[in-house]
């Protein structure tokens, strides 16, 4: 037992946190001592893995945890709170985290480094750890903040033309958003008082049908769903997520939007549940537009990392096809029961567990395989000398271990069996149609069918056939793909392996993670022990 009445374990809650900034501050004091950073950076990124993993076992024994900052009393306070749906977002990006910092160590030349890539690179992990963790709405948008700051370092790494011109767009936009999101947490406080979000759950719930807390909800709509890059505004991330580093792509492909998702479905889910009810029909629309552009775009795009940014934008839309779903009146059911059929009177609020669960599911999926996707698209590009469709080609012979990772991210993503994409997809389709929405299931089927051309058009034209005659590379291209010559294996195949072990298990055996994504979708259609954490057996 520590001072105050804490246990070790109760530090969990904030090492995520810690960790990142901890290490981030010690590479920055190493930045003449570039070749210590990798003996520094891997295992910080392992420590921050096994921490989310103990956080998220914590949570599983024992419910939403609560750390009070400087030992204030709930809520005036600031709050670390984490719940189940937080303690799997923080996890998953720690392993995706972790595998990419293994990927960079080949792929990140002595320059870059120089520069600072790794301290941004714990900086922007530190803010995305903090969004997930933090039980204060003011707090998540200073997370916003920092994951922003670490990011546009990362963003203009090369200092070349084109990622500055990307750097912009995406800064500007983000800004816009961020912004967007302060006024209207301002507003809310104005209209309540408080900025815990258990606080806020509890004493929005007692103003039903307010004009005011419809008006905040469709501000945070829009301020999220520009985060998250959902139609109509999407334009930013495919002018600027193929302008960095392919792992710096990979992680903004993974984790940037995902916080974005989060974010909505904390605030709109379980702060605001009837406003975002109301709005299920405009969520389900904005869904499933975003779905067929992404889709589309995929489909339109002659470039490989062009065409993997379109598909985030289509990942993004399925996620929110989970937040359309009406809640009918009745009471909940539970999402697990729901989930498996146990459930008898199938009502909108099963369904919208169900959905939810699916949603959350899909978000952890796509995060791992987005992230696999773009640093197998960098090793291809690497081995090409070039990311253009047009030029690539005959990789399936040069470099068949790649070739298979691709061809099983590629199914991963396009939602086929027996990969992580198709058990969300099951239950979001599900849950569309149980909740009357068959327009709706029938884009998820759409965008899956689309996506499926796109990654076969993807995988025939840059592995299946063979190598056009050689041209040169895109000036602006070859400094990333020739300057260091090609990493060994353990750099490159290493962390695709370590993350189609997730697509796979995921895939093969979904049950261990369904059931968790069933007590996280519960956890947010029902946060009574969210609340209670807070209030009651907060540390």
């Amino acid at each position: 037992m520590l001072p105050g009445g804490l246990h070790a374990s109760d530090y969990l809650i904030v090492m995520p946190v810690a960790i990142c900034l901890l290490f981030g501050a010690v590479l920055l004091m190493l930045r003449k001592r570039i070749d210590w950073h990798p003996f520094f950076a891997i295992p910080g990124f392992l420590a921050l893995f096994v921490v989310d993993v103990l956080l998220l076992l914590k949570v599983a024994a024992e419910g939403p945890q609560t750390m009070m900052m400087g030992s204030w009393k709930a809520p005036f306070g600031i709050a670390f709170t984490v719940d189940m749906m937080g303690a799997l977002f923080v996890t998953v990006a720690g392993f995706v985290g972790l595998a990419s910092a293994i990927y960079a160590v080949g792929s990140i030349n002595r320059t870059e480094r120089r520069y600072g890539f790794f301290p941004f690179l714990f900086l922007m992990m530190g803010g995305v750890s903090g969004a997930f963790l933090t039980g204060d709405l003011f707090n998540l948008y200073v997370w916003f903040e920092v994951l922003l700051i670490g990011s546009f370092g990362l963003l203009i790494l090369g200092s070349e033309h084109e990622q500055l011109d990307g750097a912009t767009k995406y800064c500007f936009l983000n800004l816009v958003a961020t912004t967007l999101f302060l006024i209207t947490t301002g507003y809310l406080y104005g209209l309540t008082g408080t900025l815990n979000m258990a606080d806020i759950a509890e004493k929005a719930g007692q103003m039903e049908n307010d004009g005011a807390l419809f008006t905040i909800a469709v501000l945070f709509l829009v301020a999220f769903g520009m985060k998250a890059a959902a139609f109509p505004l999407n334009f930013w991330l495919p002018a600027s997520y193929h302008t960095p580093r392919f792992v710096v792509s990979a992680l903004f492909a993974g984790l940037l939007t995902k916080v974005g998702v989060y974010a909505l479905i904390r605030v709109l889910m379980m702060l605001l549940p009837p406003e975002r009810a109301e709005l299920a029909t405009l969520i389900g629309w904005v869904a499933a537009l975003t779905m067929l552009v992404g889709a589309l775009g995929a489909l339109a795009q002659s470039d490989l990392r062009r065409l993997l940014n379109y598909l985030v934008i289509s990942g993004i839309g399925i996620i929110m096809a989970g937040l359309a779903l009406p809640a009918a009146d009745g009471g909940l059911v539970d999402a697990a029961a729901a989930a498996s059929g146990q459930a008898t009177g199938a009502t909108g609020s099963a369904m919208l567990a169900v959905g939810l669960s699916g949603s959350i599911f899909y978000a952890l999926h796509s995060i791992v395989v987005m992230t696999a996707l773009y640093l197998a698209a960098g090793m291809a590009a690497r081995v090409a000398g070039t990311s253009s469709l047009r030029s690539m080609g005959g990789l399936w012979r040069e470099r068949p271990g790649l070739a298979a990772l691709m061809l099983i991210f590629l199914f991963a993503v396009s939602g086929l069996p027996p990969f992580s994409g198709f058990w969300p997809k099951v239950a979001l389709v599900r849950g569309t149609i149980g909740a009357d929405l068959p327009w709706l299931a029938a884009m998820i089927l759409l965008s899956g069918f689309l996506t499926t051309i796109a990654s076969a058009r993807l995988f025939a034209l840059a592995f299946w056939r063979n190598r056009p005659a050689p041209g040169e590379a895109p000036p602006q291209m070859r400094s990333e793909f020739m300057a260091e010559g090609e990493p060994s294996p353990a750099f490159s195949l290493l962390p695709l392996l370590i993350l189609a072990v997730f697509v796979v298990a995921a895939g093969v055996t979904p049950q261990w993670l369904l059931a968790w994504t069933d007590v996280a979708a519960s956890g947010v259609v029902d946060p009574a022990s969210y609340v209670e954490s807070v209030f009651g057996g907060g540390s």
